[in-house]
């Protein structure tokens, strides 16, 4: 294979953070570039001991699921994954359980919905990063900040050693160390906590409906539940809103613990069935706090050594159950963008990392900043915060919910990624990304706040 290089050797990528979006990002420029015949060097550095999921479950959408198996690991996915029995979510009013709206979703197909343990998802990950040798992945490595040194970035980490690369790549989350050392922000509480849980199916013998995927709503309060683990285990997430002041000794952590009796209170009234479920978590099941972040409109710095992906470009509350999806999105595409760009690809787009990284940004920001937005209205609208429901009553509000459900997840799941790539690419505005002398993109090359006005629109 070629080197991409000037010194002929192989182009050297630091992947900070080792969780969903870091290693499915680690298998994307993997497959890419090893389909492009390009050598590359992948570090991933975890801060953790252990490459390891702390959470319950997440949802793995049609466009997440069918890049898992653009990989050739698709298969795995299903075998672990739980089968919504073709309902993406029931939801049910909280009194009686009576159906308010249900989504159906197609999953008898090889590529479909795919909820899943985090721990399974991410063994499944990391069990593929070693088998293909896509990356050396490293441990007890927390990245403090990164240094320009002009051609490479140098990264610093907790425990006082150093690592050089051509590229970072920061995929450590809302806290990101690295996105913070750009951006001046903190996290933005939501109004909503949750608390979470595991369960054993078998532990529910006379559940009533079609689909474990179920949701019951009520004002302030909604109940979720979907299955994981081969439909072996229930994922629970109980959300309620809650006024600052009282959620401050709450922490955005799974380490953060409550009693049961907390969600009984909160869920009191709520139907049997749902009654059941909360009595089946565990004596202390976890207690978050959630938050999000401002829209962030450019993910690239350092002439484009560095590049934000997932969460810590585009930190979005779980009302979709896209955030997960939406970080492998972003490393789907990177890879490709990549891929081009290190195989020395004659379109403009590609003549530097910095209109690289702006290509993988005018591609991606859009469509993440969008379903963001999207899953904060989701959680107004399921709790019935919206602005046009707050005064009126719970039967009123049902009617809203119903509409509003209905054709939401449509563009989440039906999006082509690798024609929105191509289009971007060989467009006829296909230009390099002009940079300003103040290292900014200049209007004709960046759409950004074109996009960011479309988003506040299309999320209500």
């Amino acid at each position: 294979m070629p080197s991409p290089t000037k010194d002929g050797r192989p182009f050297r990528i630091a992947i900070v953070g080792g969780g969903i979006g870091g290693l499915f990002c680690t298998l994307a420029i993997h497959h890419h570039c090893s389909a492009a015949g390009v050598t590359t060097k992948i570090d991933v550095y975890e801060q953790a001991s252990q490459y390891k999921e702390i959470g319950a479950g997440v949802g793995v959408g049609i466009n997440a699921a069918r890049l898992v198996h653009k990989l050739g690991i698709g298969d795995k996915l299903n075998a672990v994954a739980g089968h919504r029995t073709g309902v993406w979510i029931t939801f049910r009013r909280f009194d009686n359980s009576e159906d308010i709206v249900t989504v159906p979703v197609n999953d008898n197909q090889t590529i479909r919905q795919a909820p899943c343990a985090r721990t399974d998802l991410l063994d499944l990950l990391r069990e593929t990063v070693e088998e293909r040798d896509a990356a050396t992945l490293h441990t007890k490595k927390a990245c403090r900040n990164v240094e320009d040194l002009g051609d490479t970035i140098r990264l610093s980490f907790a425990d006082s050693t150093t690592a050089e690369a051509d590229l970072v790549i920061a995929c450590d989350g809302i806290h990101s160390a690295v996105r913070n050392q750009f951006v001046v922000d903190k996290p933005v509480f939501s109004g909503q906590i949750a608390y979470r849980g595991v369960i054993p199916i078998a532990s529910l013998p006379n559940w009533p409906f079609p689909s474990y995927s179920v949701a019951w709503l009520a004002k302030h309060r909604h109940l979720l539940v979907f299955p994981i683990s081969r439909n072996e285990q229930l994922n629970i997430v109980a959300f309620v809103t809650k006024a600052e002041g009282e959620v401050a000794d709450v922490r955005e952590s799974w380490t953060s613990i409550c009693d049961r009796k907390d969600v009984e209170m909160d869920f009191a009234g709520f139907d049997g069935p749902a009654q059941d479920v909360i009595n089946s978590m565990p004596e202390q099941p976890s207690k978050w706090k959630l938050n999000d972040r401002k829209p962030l409109d450019r993910w690239h710095y350092m002439n484009g050594k560095v590049i934000l992906l997932g969460d810590a470009a585009h930190a979005m509350l779980p009302h979709l159950g896209a955030g997960a999806g939406q970080a492998m999105e972003d490393g789907w595409l990177l890879g490709r963008a990549l891929s081009e760009r290190l195989s020395a690809s004659t379109n403009p787009h590609f003549e530097s990392l910095e209109s690289t990284a702006h290509l993988y940004q005018s591609v991606r920001l859009p469509r993440a900043q969008k379903t963001q937005a999207t899953s904060r209205a989701a959680g107004n609208t399921y709790e019935m915060q919206s602005e046009d429901m707050l005064d009126k009553t719970f039967e009123e509000c049902i009617p809203i919910i119903a509409e509003r459900t209905r054709e939401r997840m449509k563009w989440v799941w039906e999006e082509d990624l690798d024609a929105a790539y191509e289009k971007a690419r060989d467009g006829p505005e296909a230009v390099s990304g002009e940079i300003a002398a103040d290292g900014k993109h200049s209007a004709k090359s960046d759409g950004t706040a074109r996009e960011q006005t479309a988003v506040s629109i299309e999320a209500q």
